[in-house]
């Protein structure tokens, strides 16, 4: 199963009112499990840099002026993404953005039945705790250290942890990825070995119950199933 991990950066808050895109950040997961395939993308806004949003990610309309416009990428974005489901937390903001610049290019919008909202599902996983990407890398211990400002590349990679642990945690851990010359990339994954109690956990059933079940399982025929399991071997049954 693949998913795209998405965040994007903005002039502001107003997709359909002047405001627009610069950056998008796309991590790609398959099986809930990091590949290390990425698209990264600074966009050309067309227009000043707000100081409100500049405070925010660092990306000034100088360093902007150079890079391709929306209409430049977009291909190679939809190509990326395909028509797998996209993971982005607070997703009505970032697709706002994205189909209104999709529209503005002529080309089809994103359908919102194949997002997932990380922001719905952590409300209601914490209902009434703060669910901001922040809030929830404090919550799971996750590492922020590098986030010193908001970067799409970067949250995206954040929210795939995250992700991973809204779920319930990672069945498996990325420790690498190799690359011979006789071979293409190729995952490393190693499965987390499973907690075992160091003393057995007492048995709860009586001496009563247990002979009773062996007397039942006795009474299944030779063929029955539980005569391999039981833990007492079968009891002869007496009388006619």
């Amino acid at each position: 199963m693949r998913e795209i991990v998405l965040d994007t950066e903005t002039t502001g808050l107003e997709a359909y009112g002047g405001d627009r895109l610069v950056e998008i950040g796309c991590v790609e997961m398959v099986n809930r499990i990091l590949t290390g395939t990425v698209f990264h993308v600074y966009i050309n806004p067309e227009r000043d840099m707000p100081v409100e949003a500049f405070n925010v990610h660092g990306l000034s309309a100088e360093f902007l002026s150079d890079k391709k416009k929306f209409e430049e990428v977009a291909d190679e974005f939809l190509n990326f993404i395909a028509e797998d489901t996209l993971v982005i937390h607070n997703a009505a903001f970032d697709i706002g953005f994205l189909n209104a610049e999709l529209e503005r290019s002529g080309r089809s919008t994103i359908a919102r039945d194949r997002v997932v909202d990380t922001l719905a599902l952590a409300r209601r996983k914490h209902p009434g705790g703060g669910n901001r990407l922040d809030d929830l890398m404090r919550r799971y211990g996750i590492d922020s250290s590098r986030r010193v400002k908001h970067g799409a590349l970067l949250d995206a990679e954040l929210l795939a942890e995250v992700y991973g642990e809204l779920l319930g945690g990672k069945q498996a851990s990325l420790i690498g990825l190799t690359e011979e010359a006789s071979e293409a990339p190729r995952l490393v994954v190693e499965a987390r070995a499973a907690h075992v109690r160091p003393e057995p956990l007492a048995p709860r059933l009586t001496d009563a119950e247990a002979q009773a079940h062996a007397v039942f399982v006795a009474s299944l025929g030779e063929k029955a199933v539980w005569l391999k399991y039981a833990d007492a071997p079968p009891v002869e049954k007496t009388g006619s």
